[in-house]
């Protein structure tokens, strides 16, 4: 798929660098960036070059580190406590939804305004759709486990659970989903806690953690680095479970043979914690005009569609498209829990089970 090059007068009269810090860490994206990169540089002279990194956590603390007046990163895949972190900070560019001409095709069904309770303010904008899911193999776990059937799956199959460690962010959604199902969706979990509540809602997860772990994979003392680790594990049979956040990963882990067609998608519970990943711009970008045109052409039809082909990356769409054959099949959706709740979840974590 080939976009139409801009006119002349509609380019960047000298080639500009944009420096991307984005995850690094599939193929299917790092495929997806080249092709961005390759139109971008004929439609309108912009270099766009891929910083990999593991977690965009590594770029939040370079931009929090640096001097105010000039930045190494141009734009930012962001989401969550990064982008609180940044925008608490006052380092990011606002008004995107009015500087960014493509943002008046985002879906107004999508649920994009607040990222993890956090208001966005203008400060970022919805790039693609996540749902936290279950991999399974088939004729194993329930359909829609809660945490009981988990459990009791994991006492009956000693060692063939796992979940990536916290504070990798698939490992803390893993969780999260625990958190939100064994308080059974307590409103509470939306909003900042104060300590009481704290306690009060984690208490359960703790508990369940406790009699989960000694039944995991190495006997819970150590945990899959990554949810792309866990999946190796799962497809070479020493596990019977993995996660993930791409609506899609299961169609094409299956195309491209990474997983066997005997694993199946499931969520746990009725429902999947969905959320928007975003696109944002440092305000000390030394190359705004062409970070915001990065965004506006990731924005467009073309290159929604192209990101959302499950032949390549699936990553569902934010713009309103006609999406046929192509279209993500979603779980119902479940809201983030506030932020702080992360926080929490993560710093106890460390302190139970990596003391």
């Amino acid at each position: 798929m080939s976009i139409p090059a801009q006119s002349a007068a509609e380019r960047f009269e000298e080639t500009a660098p944009v420096y991307f810090y984005a995850w690094g860490g599939s193929s299917e994206v790092n495929n997806y960036l080249r092709w961005a990169a390759e139109e971008l540089k004929a439609r309108d002279n912009i270099e766009l070059i891929h910083v990999k990194v593991g977690d965009i956590s590594e770029a939040v603390a370079r931009l929090l580190n640096e001097d105010r007046n000039a930045s190494a990163i141009d734009l930012l895949w962001i989401n969550g406590e990064n982008f609180h972190a940044l925008k608490a900070a006052g380092k990011l560019l606002g008004k995107l939804p009015e500087r960014v001409e493509n943002a008046s095709k985002i879906n107004p069904d999508l649920n994009w305004q607040t990222d993890f309770g956090v208001p966005v303010d203008g400060y970022e904008l919805p790039w693609g759709v996540g749902q936290f899911h279950l991999l399974v193999r088939e004729n194993t776990l329930p359909v829609q486990p809660d945490p009981a059937q988990l459990l009791s799956y994991a006492q009956q199959h000693p060692g063939r659970l796992s979940y990536p460690k916290p504070p990798e962010f698939h490992g803390t959604t893993f969780l999260k989903s625990l958190l939100i199902s064994l308080n059974n969706q307590d409103e509470r979990l939306y909003s900042s806690p104060d300590a009481q509540t704290a306690k009060e809602l984690l208490a359960p997860l703790w508990r369940y953690l406790d009699q989960l772990h000694p039944l995991l994979w190495r006997q819970g003392r150590d945990f899959p680095g990554s949810a792309v680790v866990q999946q190796q594990l799962l497809a070479n049979g020493q596990l019977d479970m993995a996660v993930s956040f791409n609506p899609q990963e299961l169609t094409v882990a299956h195309r491209q043979q990474r997983l066997p067609p005997s694993i199946v998608a499931t969520t746990i519970g009725q429902s999947a914690i969905t959320n928007s990943h975003y696109l944002a711009v440092p305000a000390a970008s030394p190359h705004k005009d062409q970070a915001l045109a990065v965004i506006n052409f990731l924005l467009s039809e073309p290159a929604q569609r192209k990101k959302m082909d499950p032949m390549g990356w699936g990553d569902p769409p934010v713009i309103r498209l006609n999406a046929g054959k192509h279209a993500p099949d979603l779980f119902p959706a479940q809201s983030e829990p506030h932020l702080d709740w992360l926080r929490l979840i993560e710093q106890q974590w460390l302190e139970r089970y990596q003391r």
